[in-house]
């Protein structure tokens, strides 16, 4: 196969990694199979609805307008597809230990559907080993040799939802396969997407290369997120120190407090790499004391919102919170920690609406949440307006002009003149 030469592509889920990989492989010629067991998702792609925060209506309809881009929540188009791409999630479970049942149904839902010559991508974070050791055998199950007959890598994928200034194309791709043939079947079907393919050595490498890569910020900010206790107690603005140091010309990035790590990586990656360093028996204590102090984070803000409203009680406070997503700008709420705030506050009596420009309504310890509307009238009635994800359509010096009070767990009011109002995490 030469490296022009067009694919046909099936991909297995079609959310936050999955459709944009899909649209990348359509806009470069190839034909893509999207597969997904969400019915209603794949209703929503045929009537041209939107479900991610970074693909608009026009940009569904550019990728059927292609001819190239064929959905549905059926297995048997694999058949026709060169290369197999699985984007399915991989939570943890309530002991926070891997969760890879959607990989695993994925894959043997597939296995009827293998032919000679299809190349396997998993690109779903995980741990090292989870291609060699999980998926290797099962498809040595159907007869196939790996590395002769069907060729199998990993590629972490490097999706950041609400991220404009890069595109998926420009951000280097890492792929390593169980075999050479494997690598270097993957980075030819990889290199006609990428501006830049990085090899390495195995799939092992390659997965632990994005456990690195986000155990490195979880560790960062959990350390951030630490560093605000004695702050307060110094009465010191850890916002303003964090700016005045990242002025340092190397040796420093800069890194944020906020009311705790969330998204579909931080704070699963870690936990993978954990779990499996137990199976070894080696300890790992950063990211230990890293997911503790995570996990706390909600309750520390409620107690540093029930110091604020004083005299106030937090059982008879009235708190609204603005932005419930994990992350500015995007419709995401897996992992929010700011589910997890409000949690805290409604276990402790009080009363909590919210508005997110992306979310309609929450459920939060089997209490549902509807989205109330950000007007003057709903700001003015509230004790307390609780910033808990910075969105930039939301106009925080009108925020801080008509609130009583506001606690700002992100800095969003960074700009705001008048600050009378307003305590900073």
């Amino acid at each position: 196969m030469k490296l022009n030469e067009s694919y046909k592509v099936a991909v297995i889920g079609l959310g936050y990694v999955g459709l944009p990989l899909a649209r990348l492989f359509i806009e470069k010629g190839h034909t893509v199979f999207g597969i997904d067991k969400d019915e209603s998702k794949i209703r929503k792609l045929q009537t041209m609805q939107p479900y991610l925060s970074d693909m608009s209506r026009n940009d569904l309809k550019t990728m059927f307008a292609s001819h190239r881009f064929h959905v549905g929540t059926a297995y048997d188009t694999i058949s026709e597809a060169d290369c197999i791409v699985l984007c399915v999630p991989t939570p943890t479970n309530e002991d926070y230990q891997p969760d890879l049942r959607f990989v695993f149904s994925a894959m043997r839902q597939a296995l009827p559907f293998l032919r000679l010559g299809q190349l396997i991508v998993l690109e779903s974070s995980t741990y090292p080993g989870t291609t060699d050791g999980e998926l290797k055998p099962i498809i040595e199950q159907r007869g196939f040799r790996v590395g002769e007959d069907i060729f199998l890598a990993y590629s972490p994928e490097r999706i950041d939802p609400g991220r404009s200034q890069l595109t998926l194309q420009s951000i280097p791709k890492v792929i390593g396969g169980v075999t050479a043939a494997c690598t270097r079947y993957a980075e030819r079907i990889y290199g006609t997407l990428f501006d830049q393919v990085v090899t390495v050595s195995n799939a092992k490498t390659a997965e632990m290369t994005k456990l690195v890569e986000n155990c490195q910020r979880f560790v960062n900010i959990s350390l951030m997120n630490e560093l605000l206790k004695i702050s307060e107690a110094l009465g010191i603005n850890l916002w303003e120190v964090i700016e005045a140091a990242g002025t340092k010309p190397y040796g420093f990035m800069k890194y944020y407090p906020g009311p705790g790590i969330g998204g579909h990586c931080i704070p699963v990656d870690p936990m993978y790499l954990l779990w499996k360093a137990k199976q070894h028996d080696i300890e790992l204590p950063f990211i230990s004391l890293s997911h503790r102090v995570n996990v706390e984070m909600p309750g520390y803000i409620a107690g540093r919102m029930a110091k604020s409203l004083s005299p106030l009680k937090l059982d008879e406070s009235n708190i609204f919170a603005i932005g419930v997503t994990y992350k500015r700008d995007v419709n995401d709420l897996r992992e929010s920690m700011a589910l997890k705030v409000v949690e805290s506050l409604l276990a402790q009596g009080a009363k909590v609406s919210f508005y997110d420009p992306y979310i309609n309504e929450i459920t939060v310890a089997g209490t549902t949440l509807k989205r109330s509307p950000l007007t003057l009238r709903t700001i003015k009635q509230k004790d307390c307006l609780l910033i808990l994800t910075d969105h930039s359509s939301i106009q925080y010096e009108v925020l801080a002009k008509h609130a009583k009070l506001i606690f700002d767990t992100r800095n969003a009011t960074a700009g705001v003149r008048d600050k009378k109002n307003i305590v900073l995490l």
